[in-house]
């Protein structure tokens, strides 16, 4: 178990002079920009316009009924003074902030295969924004730990997303965790009502009064990010690990530890699941062992269906 004392810090500003990146990051951040670029012209930011909505539509015009058109769509009073059917036309006003809440503390930087969980978190994060960005949508974020660490206010630009990606994988990872002090700061300064995709493995942190804070006026999605290995440690001898949020070093019987540490972390993900649902969050799961993008397509699938019920 960790014991933790956060505290929050002001979110910190644009600087005015951005530091050179290492050449290894910029490859990086080109790389996602690339991928996550292609698949949003595949047909994501399609799958995203028809699950995340706008306030409303609005009337613009009317025009002859044509076949195909939905009977509930004419206008009985012009089409009684111009003695055939007229349709009206409305168009859906978007007006939406997605707002990106990243959690960037130390266990994000824990990969068992070829990506850790901190680059899946910045893939994810820059395909939803880049999605947001061709349907004309505001788009801000926040890193956290167990504090704001970054704050970048809502808006439509491409440069934007970039700095994003640079943050979350040029970072230094420290800290723990403690969604239930940083996410409500956050809210804070939010002051329009926005879709909040909160990225996170959600390892031993609190959590519940942050969702709850969330969920009151904001459209939530908890976007948790696995690890196979955290949940299955290996059973054999003696074994050294390190906390990757402390730092802290614990030599332990993996035999013992292994059967002890299953259930703890399975009990983590039914009270996760047990929450979001009560919530009415949406609730994804993304693993670094799996491409992503066929549950993130999946996930889409299963909101546009409940949202045309």
């Amino acid at each position: 178990m960790l014991f933790r004392f956060p505290s929050l810090a002001a979110p910190e500003s644009e600087p005015r002079h951005a530091p050179a990146l290492p050449g290894d990051l910029m490859r990086k951040v080109r790389r996602i920009e690339i991928a996550t670029k292609r698949l949003v012209d595949q047909g994501v930011a399609g799958d995203y316009h028809s699950v995340f909505r706008g306030r409303g539509v609005e009337f613009t015009e009317v025009r002859p009924y044509q076949a195909g058109d939905e009977i509930r769509t004419i206008d009985w009073n012009v089409t009684a003074r111009m003695g055939h059917p007229y349709v009206k036309q409305y168009v859906e006003e978007r007006d939406l902030t997605v707002f990106l809440i990243v959690d960037v503390s130390g266990s994000l930087s824990f990969g068992s295969g070829s990506i850790l969980k901190r680059e899946l978190a910045a893939e994810v994060a820059a395909l939803l924004a880049f999605a947001a960005l061709r349907n004309q949508d505001r788009v801000g974020a926040a890193l956290v730990s167990d504090r704001v660490e970054l704050w970048l206010a809502p808006q439509q630009r491409r440069n934007h997303v970039l700095r994003l990606v640079r943050e979350i994988l040029g970072r230094p990872a420290h800290g723990g965790t403690d969604l239930d002090a940083t996410i409500p700061a956050i809210l804070r300064n939010l002051k329009r009502r926005s879709v909040v995709f909160v990225v996170s493995d959600f390892l031993d942190t609190p959590y519940s009064v942050a969702l709850k804070a969330a969920a009151g006026r904001h459209d939530v999605i908890a976007v948790e990010i696995v690890d196979p290995r955290e949940s299955a440690l290996p059973e054999v001898g003696p074994t050294l690990l390190r906390d990757a949020e402390t730092g802290a070093l614990a030599l332990v019987s993996g035999r013992k530890l292994g059967a002890e540490h299953r259930a703890r972390r399975r009990h983590q993900r039914s009270e996760l699941l047990r929450l979001t649902r009560r919530l009415g969050i949406d609730h994804l799961e993304l693993r670094t062992d799996r491409p992503y993008l066929a549950p993130l397509v999946a996930f889409f699938e299963r909101r546009r269906r409940r949202l045309n019920r």
